[in-house]
């Protein structure tokens, strides 16, 4: 099951890159929700768990991936990944991740970001790991709430970097237009925001409503053509 193991990892990093097109009011800020989506990869049916809250400093945000139904048979365990990160004039940055992978049985990763030495630490397993930052990086959690940061503020940019436990990665979106999608949470006015990260075969599109923050409704994976992942927005709740 490691092929839906690596499309899982990807759909966190996608959520993450959910928001660039059309300005919107000034110094709006994030607002704390839960979002639940159900999943389809393949044959297999899951459910992706998202969560932000506010805290004295920032926010933490959780998402969590987990199988459902007789898709427990073809594969188990979950993903639970979680990002701290504080708001700045210019958006969020990243304090901390967390991520504990029990589906592809990966090692724990914690890593702590040091904006004053533009170092990123941590452990991964029993491993002792250090990064220099080349300007601000997110992880696969905080970038989503830096673009919905942005979108809000009017100032979205084409390119993002992402950090992750093996690389910087350059991730590219771009607007694919509007229309109108119903999901169990509701009939949404969405913009559909397509992103592919540089040397990946993938290519997900993503179908944002403005009424919900810039949260994506509707994601679809397609690899050489073919859909191979959607994930749809069943409840929504502002916290």
């Amino acid at each position: 099951m490691r092929q839906i193991s690596r499309i899982c990892v990807g759909i966190i990093a996608t959520f993450a890159l959910a928001l660039t097109t059309a300005g919107a009011a000034a110094e709006t800020r994030l607002t704390p929700h839960r979002a639940h989506y159900k999943v389809k990869i393949s044959v297999v049916s899951g459910r992706l768990d998202t969560e932000l809250r506010a805290t004295e400093h920032g926010y933490v945000a959780t998402h969590v991936i987990r199988p459902v139904g007789v898709s427990k048979i073809l594969t188990r365990g979950e993903m639970n990944v979680t990002s701290e990160f504080i708001p700045e004039t210019d958006g969020v940055r990243p304090v901390r991740y967390h991520a504990i992978d029990t589906i592809r049985d990966e090692p724990e990763a914690d890593i702590e970001f040091d904006w004053t030495s533009n170092v990123a630490s941590g452990t991964v397993g029993s491993d002792r790991v250090e990064f220099h930052l080349d300007g601000i990086s997110h992880d696969s959690v905080s970038i989503q709430y830096e673009l919905m940061y942005d979108l809000l503020n009017g100032g979205p940019s084409s390119q993002y970097t992402l950090f992750d436990v093996e690389k910087m990665r350059v991730a590219n979106v771009r607007n694919v237009g509007t229309r109108t999608v119903k999901t169990d949470a509701g009939t949404f006015d969405v913009v559909g925001i397509q992103h592919q990260r540089e040397g990946s075969s993938r290519v997900t599109t993503l179908w944002c409503a403005r009424e919900l923050g810039y949260l994506p409704v509707v994601v679809e994976q397609h690899r050489k053509g073919k859909l191979n992942f959607r994930a749809t927005l069943e409840e929504y709740d502002r916290t």
